[in-house]
């Protein structure tokens, strides 16, 4: 069977012919050119859309939570500030692309996932495992790809109204389109809440958490707006493009600033050609903003600014049957500004990539290096390969190794007070063993792997400054399974991880801090026709909030229902139950979680 895999831009540009029909799911963000899950060498998971709406998720955090080798830590509710540890790495260690486009904060390296709105979005690719190799800086625990919704076929609206606890309310409404060729999708969301107390913290002396106390109701409201639309030549030539915009105000505790207004955007397009029959060509160009204005008590007080500029050029050659050789090239610029003066306030970076695929009988073989020239840190090479061997159609063995780096963040080197200009980017290498099969009975996957983190950037208490400082090593064991007990659809997956620090000094062997060692989540669905009902179980077992690991977090387990009645083809009213049981928990310390809420919503979605 001839398995090559087809360009990025059958996945990237909505491609509606029966291309995308004949691979689906694909995912693209693995390799950066399109194939189906099962192919990939690599460790995914894809949550689409018909997922997003199934689930009721009223966040990013919620459709990441429980994913597997995630690990979601959130302080105090929606809009608040959420890290996501992926395999146990930091937080600054997963790379983020929206439709192609690297975002993320230059200044504290993360992308603010609290200010996505879900309801803009098409789906996700979580890939775990280095992807340096392919992408550059930051992607040592993996690749986390959002797409927005892109529209294609008949002219069709949606709209979507809900409301629940804490005085919740959002709504949105778009409409997409196109036609054969071409494809279009516009829509607007809005969403609100009164909130409730973000943080139990402690004043000084012997402060912690927010370090003030403020018992009230700490709020949260966003308007988002999203574009994107295309269209595919007679000629063979697609033009796609694509605008993602998000402004959330945030109140939280802090004793130097306790409200924020951030805005989020993403602007960026691609052009995909054929100049031969073997040759498929990309251009594709980007660029992302992070703004935060920062208050006390209504007093303004910091703004931060953060631009990213990407282009990228890629050419995928089909050299033969079943082989095919990808070249290409990135180059970044960020920029920041605002009331903070940094020593140095931009740089750039040029990469050049080049991978591999293979198809040799029952064998599959990916091969990719990559050289970065940063404008700060000079070059790096990093690699990656990957092999498959197929025993029969319904089970294979996978192994891949990868080496990753990551540059230190803007904050990290320059933050006036804090950081530390001499500090070096952080490397790792990670090893990886892969079981998947499916059965009459279902699908499964069980998946070892072990990353070793050189150079790890950590808080150096002898200097008051980052430093490198610190070694990690993580392993971990990932298993999932889907299959279906009588007329239920049961999907579940548990993860065991073991981040243990390796530096020189009294916190040796510890465990690295805000991650679970153990987290399972069960999710457990059933259609009755016009009646869906749905549950999700998910818990975490204990973690500990430093390096110390003095400050020990209760492991914890919720419950959420759900249901859905359909009230003719198009129209639905959702329901869902989030903490059923009301369970208190913490996944920072003093930073609360929300209780037992009640969510209502009515939905049109032509099907």
């Amino acid at each position: 069977m001839n398995k090559r895999c087809l360009p990025a831009a059958a996945l990237l540009l909505g491609a509606h012919s029966a291309i995308a029909t004949e691979l689906e799911p694909l995912v693209v963000t693995a390799t950066r050119t399109a194939q189906t899950a099962d192919d990939t060498l690599s460790s995914v998971t894809v949550i689409t859309r018909k997922d997003i709406e199934r689930q009721q998720a009223r966040s990013v955090q919620d459709l990441l939570r429980g994913v597997p080798g995630v690990d979601v830590v959130n302080n105090g509710g929606a809009g608040k500030a959420s890290s996501l540890f992926l395999r146990g790495t930091e937080s600054d260690h997963v790379l983020v692309l929206i439709d192609g486009v690297k975002t993320g904060s230059a200044t504290l390296g993360t992308t603010a996932f609290q200010h996505i709105p879900v309801e803009q979005i098409d789906r996700i690719e979580i890939v775990r495992g280095p992807r340096s190799s392919l992408y550059g800086s930051e992607a040592i625990g993996g690749v986390i790809q959002i797409f927005t919704r892109k529209g294609g076929g008949t002219l069709t609206p949606f709209f979507s109204l809900g409301g629940g606890r804490y005085g919740t309310l959002d709504a949105s409404a778009g409409l997409s389109g196109g036609g054969d060729r071409g494809w279009f999708s516009a829509s607007v969301s809005a969403a609100s809440t009164d909130g409730f107390n973000a943080c139990d913290g402690k004043p000084s002396p012997g402060g912690a958490g927010c370090y003030t106390v403020e018992p009230d109701k700490d709020g949260y409201d966003n308007r988002s707006a999203s574009l994107r639309g295309g269209y595919r030549f007679a000629s063979g030539i697609a033009l796609d493009l694509h605008a993602l915009y998000a402004k959330g105000k945030t109140e939280f505790d802090g004793s130097y600033v306790n409200e924020a207004e951030s805005v989020q955007q993403v602007l960026g397009g691609s052009l995909q050609l054929d100049p031969l029959d073997m040759w498929h060509l990309t251009l594709a160009a980007g660029r992302s903003w992070d703004d935060s204005d920062n208050f006390l008590n209504g007093t303004f007080m910091s703004r931060f600014r953060t631009e990213r500029d990407t282009v990228t050029l890629q050419n995928d050659f089909a050299v033969a049957d079943d082989h095919l050789l990808t070249v290409g090239a990135d180059y970044q610029d960020d920029r920041v500004s605002g009331t903070t003066a940094y020593a140095v306030d931009s740089r750039d970076n040029l990469g050049v990539f080049t991978q591999y695929q293979g198809w040799l009988g029952a064998h599959d073989l990916q091969l990719s290096m990559r050289r970065d020239d940063n404008q700060q840190f000079g070059k790096h090479t990093t690699g990656g390969a990957a092999w498959g061997y197929a025993w029969n159609p319904d089970l294979r063995l996978t192994a891949s190794y990868g080496t990753a780096f990551k540059a230190p963040t803007f904050n990290e080197l320059y933050y006036p007070g804090y950081g530390n200009p001499g500090l070096s980017p952080e490397k790792s290498r990670s090893l990886e063993l892969g079981l998947a099969g499916k059965t009459g009975w279902g699908r499964w996957s069980l998946n070892v792997y072990q990353t070793r983190v050189d150079d790890l950037i950590a808080f150096d208490a002898s200097t008051f400054a980052p430093g490198n400082i610190d070694q990690a090593r993580i392993r971990g064991l990932e298993a999932v399974l889907g299959t279906r007990v009588g007329q239920w659809e049961l999907n579940t997956n548990l993860t065991l991880l073991d981040p243990q620090n390796r530096s020189a000094g009294a916190n040796n062997g510890n465990v690295l801090p805000r991650r679970a060692r153990q987290s399972f989540r069960l999710d457990a669905d059933r259609d009755f026709g016009r009646y869906r009902l749905g549950a999700t179980v998910l818990a975490a077992g204990k973690r500990y909030d430093d390096l110390a690991n003095t400050r020990e977090l209760a492991g914890y387990a919720t419950v959420d229902l759900r249901a859905e009645y359909s009230m003719d083809k198009d129209w639905r009213l959702q329901a869902r139950v989030e903490n059923l049981f009301d369970k208190d928990y913490e996944t920072a310390a003093y930073f609360n979680q929300p209780g037992r809420s009640l969510y209502l919503t009515l939905r049109y979605q032509p099907r």
